[in-house]
């Protein structure tokens, strides 16, 4: 797990970890659901996310919003998963990126926090193998067909891919 500091946002530290072969997708989920305050992250599903700098773009879009009093959902970790979305459905939303029933890789984040506990919670509580959040990792997770029907996106060109999705992410409501 690491933790990252956004330049403009240090007073919310990001606890991140990404985990591959998870086995357990379906517990997690049904945590969510059932509204499990101990579960309270964001839960994604790594198939479908491009970049390291798409989720932060998700990230420092949620905490802006939870700070601004524009929040859409019910916490800023739910938020997190609304934002890498291009429209305003959140259910939507929720069924494309979030944890599913058979998500294999997820990402976890967790806004604040005490560092040490959150990490314990998660490697106790998700059935995976941790591995570096990095671009590298993501590529090597990701779900092209996925891809493609999530962001209606036919171009083979991970920077021209990315800055579309963040651009459509950022243009959200706006």
């Amino acid at each position: 797990m690491e933790t990252i500091l956004l330049p403009h946002l240090p007073q919310y530290p990001l606890h991140i970890i990404l985990f591959k072969d998870v086995t357990n997708a379906a517990f997690l989920r049904q945590q969510l659901l059932a509204g499990n305050t101990d579960f309270e992250y964001a839960f994604l599903d790594a198939s479908v996310l491009l970049s390291t700098t798409q989720v932060l773009a998700a990230v420092f879009r949620a905490i802006n919003d939870m700070m601004q009093g524009r929040m859409k959902s019910r916490n800023v970790h739910s938020e997190i998963v609304f934002s890498l979305s291009a429209n305003n459905n959140i259910s939507e939303s929720f069924r494309r990126f979030g944890v599913g029933e058979t998500s294999q890789h997820i990402l976890a984040i967790k806004v604040g926090g005490d560092f040490t506990k959150i990490e314990h919670h998660l490697l106790k509580n998700v059935e995976g193998t941790p591995v570096p959040f990095n671009d590298e990792q993501l590529a090597e997770m990701q779900d092209e067909s996925k891809l493609r029907k999530v962001y209606r996106i036919d171009t083979t060109s991970r920077t021209e891919a990315e800055a579309f999705v963040v651009g459509s992410m950022a243009l959200k409501g706006s």
